[in-house]
């Protein structure tokens, strides 16, 4: 426990020899390295965690994530320590709090920094939910495009398509009353446009002679629609229309597990809106707090800095700080005295060898 208190007191940047004196503030100083020592810990697990998403694939995905992790982890927390270690609690309450300013935006931050792969990490199977859909409307929103574009290619050749489809229709609704009146025809039914003599005579043959006419044409006209439409199929594979297909379930997947931190970052943003722009409650108020937690965490070691009286740890690193600065100036003194000292008996003895030569 020794050991481990020292540590900690180490994390919060306190001068130990000068804690030691005083057990009323141990426990304090205590608590502070603890808390800059666990931020430490999850900003490396944080930047491990980012980074392994960043090199996923790759075959020293895991290497490269703990490195990163290690130095990270490191970087914050030299950083944190540096921050609380810099508050100069014998400095007046508003000079403190204007040290403090920078430093708590600083720590600010830190914490969004550290909580954003943490957030990804807590919210998993929300992101990879918002992921398939993400995907899927990337995906119908690519082949849109890809027919949109072909359309606007082809827009010729559509629309003649379209028209031959039209005249064929149109040819096959005059047959199909054609045929009603032959049929009229031959069993003898009187009509405006029939003769009402039964039999197969001269204007049933004239029926049947028109009608085997436009059964022709229909056939050329089912030829060239069946030629126009292999014309388009053949271009719709050329142009790659055909491939443009969506994922399977176990394709998506496969997809959504080789996600990157980016996607993964916008995944978690648009997991606090509905698609139709409304802001999801639940999510938003839920990803808000893991992120003002850790903010609160990490500015957690100098609130408590600035919130504390001034100890006897404070006042006797003052006094030691106004020591160093006493003997500091005294050895500035005793150096300026030994140069003088020096340079008094240089000169004396460069005299002497002057009076020495000139006697000579």
């Amino acid at each position: 426990m020794e050991k481990l208190t020292q540590f900690f007191w180490w994390c919060s940047g306190a001068h130990q020899s000068v804690l030691a004196k005083y057990p009323a503030e141990h426990n304090k100083y205590v608590g502070i390295g603890a808390t800059i020592f666990f931020t430490g810990l999850f900003a490396a697990l944080s930047g491990g965690y980012a980074l392994y998403f960043v090199f996923s694939g790759d075959g020293g995905a895991i290497g490269y994530a703990v490195l990163f992790g290690l130095l990270w982890g490191l970087a914050i927390f030299n950083m944190d320590r540096y921050i609380v270690s810099s508050i100069n609690k014998n400095a007046s309450g508003v000079r403190q709090f204007l040290q403090a300013t920078p430093r708590i935006l600083l720590a600010v931050l830190i914490g969004i920094v550290i909580a954003r792969p943490l957030e990804i990490k807590v919210l998993d199977k929300e992101i990879r939910d918002q992921l398939r859909i993400t995907y899927l409307n990337r995906q119908r929103a690519g082949i849109d495009t890809l027919n949109r574009a072909f359309d606007s290619k082809y827009a010729i050749e559509m629309a003649k398509i379209t028209e031959l489809k039209t005249e064929r229709d149109s040819v096959e609704a005059t047959l199909k009353a054609d045929r009603v009146k032959l049929k009229m025809e031959t069993f003898g039914e009187k009509s405006v446009e029939t003769s009402g003599i039964v039999g197969y005579g001269p204007y049933a043959k004239q029926r049947q002679a028109d009608l085997d006419k436009q059964e022709q044409y229909l056939d050329t006209l089912r030829s060239t629609i069946a030629a126009q439409e292999a014309f388009i199929q053949q271009r719709k594979q050329f142009e790659g229309l055909m491939d443009a297909q969506l994922l399977t379930g176990a394709q998506m997947d496969s997809v959504v597990n080789r996600a990157g931190f980016a996607d993964r970052n916008a995944a978690l943003g648009d997991l606090k809106y509905y698609p139709d722009g409304r802001v999801n409650s639940s999510n938003y108020w839920s990803i808000t707090f893991i992120m003002l937690l850790f903010i609160f965490f990490e500015c957690l070691p100098v609130f408590v800095k600035l919130m504390s009286d001034r100890d006897a740890y404070d006042m006797a690193l003052k006094d030691q700080q106004s020591v160093d600065i006493y003997r500091s100036g005294k050895d500035r003194d005793a150096e300026i005295a030994i140069v003088d000292g020096v340079y008094g008996t240089k000169v004396s003895e460069g005299i002497d060898r002057q009076k020495a030569s000139l006697w000579d």
